[in-house]
């Protein structure tokens, strides 16, 4: 009996070393596990806090590379040569095109350019990137995707610089559909020749066009056309400084090169109307205002050398400065421009001003030198008086000696008797007038040089009104 209860003794002894046991190995477990969890969540506290860093066995494989891996399996890309175009061998690829003018930028009449940023767009079919889908959505990819993929080699004629925005990632978009169809879309900023006709200008208009087409592939590898005609070509509110965007079009042909063929090509076309107040304010009013300052000299004294020669110098120098800063701005060209033609004109006036005033100048030394010599002027007579007596100049201080009256008898034979202003003329009757010949019109002229003063004050207003009139209505 004494074995018997001794053998069960030890029995639940080691029944109870056992239980215990367990119990301290599920205990430690779980408090093991806690720790675990505590030092999970001090260390991502400390990663954000403190600037520590996560124990490499703690971090979580990259879910992108992942996700591209899957991406490239999906499209089947390692699978194909990307290479070669879609189809190839076959018909050419269609390729349409839809372009969103975002500005224009600049436009430069001295280079002949212009500046556009723009969001050109690519539609195609490529079989081999269409992947199985159950809510047949598109999956859309960034630059990074597109360098591993066949695109459109789609270029601009006639460019002299250009680039894809990479401002914060290349601005570049993919977009992949479950049947293989691709949008393919850039924003990208181009400068294009304009070759532009200035023979209006300022009053011009000029067309500008934007060209693409494929640089490797011809008309029989690939087609370029306008996805939705002419609804392709869309344009956000555009507002230049001197110019004003009248219609925006978009339009296709070919193109010919004698050693690789025909080539489809695209054009974005646009007509610029150039605005003319800039230009009125800047060239038309000033040259018209110097036009007629130079006339202010006829109603001057012609004895007054110094002021109407200054007045005339003055207004000259001013035309050249004008004539200089509009050359200056503009290319320059073979060909008279509309602004030439008014700015040469209205310094033709200006000139010719000043070349009235020396004809006057010297008419009136004539006059002088003659009647001296002809004794015709009294010896109380002065300058001032001769200035008086012609009417170009008064004054009402100035007693003037009169001419005496001709005899009642006779006429004098003197070459001033017999003079056409003092032939006394028939009460009664009619009778044939001699014409006067050119000398004795330069004579009359000459002897009265006020009169070219008093032509002049209507002659050049008048001339230069007609000459606004026809150049206006020309070029407007």
């Amino acid at each position: 009996m004494k074995v018997v209860g001794l053998t069960w003794l030890t029995c639940l002894t080691c029944l109870t070393v056992a239980l215990a046991s367990l119990v301290a190995m599920v205990t430690g477990g779980r408090n093991s596990g806690r720790r675990r969890h505590k030092e999970v969540f001090l260390g991502e506290n400390s990663k954000f806090k403190f600037g520590g860093r996560i124990d490499y066995k703690l971090k979580r494989q990259d879910s992108t590379k992942t996700l591209l891996i899957k991406t490239e399996q999906l499209l089947r890309i390692e699978e194909h040569d990307f290479a070669m175009r879609p189809g190839f061998g076959g018909a050419a690829i269609p390729v349409g095109i839809d372009v969103q003018v975002e500005s224009i930028d600049s436009i430069s009449e001295v280079n002949m350019d212009f500046t556009m940023t723009l969001y050109l767009r690519h539609y195609w079919k490529d079989e081999r990137l269409a992947f199985p889908s159950q809510n047949n959505r598109s999956r859309t990819f960034d630059s990074r995707l597109v360098k591993k993929i066949w695109v459109p080699d789609v270029f601009f004629a006639h460019s002299k610089r250009s680039f894809i925005h990479d401002t914060t990632m290349e601005n570049i978009m993919l977009r992949v559909y479950p049947d293989g169809n691709i949008l393919y879309s850039v924003r990208v900023t181009v400068t294009s020749l304009c070759s532009m006709d200035f023979s209006s200008f300022p009053l011009d208009t000029q067309n500008c066009s934007l060209e693409l087409e494929s640089y490797a592939y011809n008309e029989n590898d690939l087609m370029l056309y306008w996805k939705n005609g002419n609804d392709s070509l869309g344009t956000d509110e555009i507002v230049l400084s001197q110019f004003f965007i009248e219609h925006f079009h978009p339009s296709s042909g070919l193109a010919f090169y004698s050693s690789t063929g025909w080539y489809n090509r695209l054009f974005i076309n646009f007509i610029l109307r150039r605005h003319i107040f800039f230009f009125m304010l800047q060239t038309y009013f000033p040259t018209m205002l110097m036009v007629v300052l130079s006339w202010v000299s006829f109603w001057i004294d012609r004895r007054a050398v110094p002021a109407r020669v200054s007045l005339g110098m003055t207004t000259v120098l001013t035309m050249s400065t004008i004539i200089t800063g509009v050359s200056s701005s503009m290319p320059q060209v073979s060909y008279v421009k509309a602004v030439d033609i008014y700015l040469w004109t209205s310094f033709l006036f200006v000139f010719l001003s000043v070349i009235e005033y020396a004809a006057v100048n010297y008419c009136t030394t004539l006059e002088e030198m003659r009647k001296m010599r002809r004794g015709k002027l009294p010896s109380t007579f002065n300058g001032s008086q001769a200035m008086a007596f012609d009417g170009c100049f008064h004054d009402d201080e100035m007693e003037l000696t009169p001419f005496p009256r001709p005899a009642q008898g006779p006429v004098p034979e003197s070459p001033a008797a017999a003079s056409p202003q003092l032939d006394p003329r028939p009460s009664e009757g009619t009778r044939l007038r001699r014409q006067r010949s050119v000398r004795e019109n330069v004579d009359l002229l000459v002897s009265n040089s006020y009169m070219i003063d008093s032509y002049s004050r209507l002659a050049f207003p008048l001339s230069y009104l007609l000459f606004n009139t026809i150049y206006w209505s020309l070029y407007s």
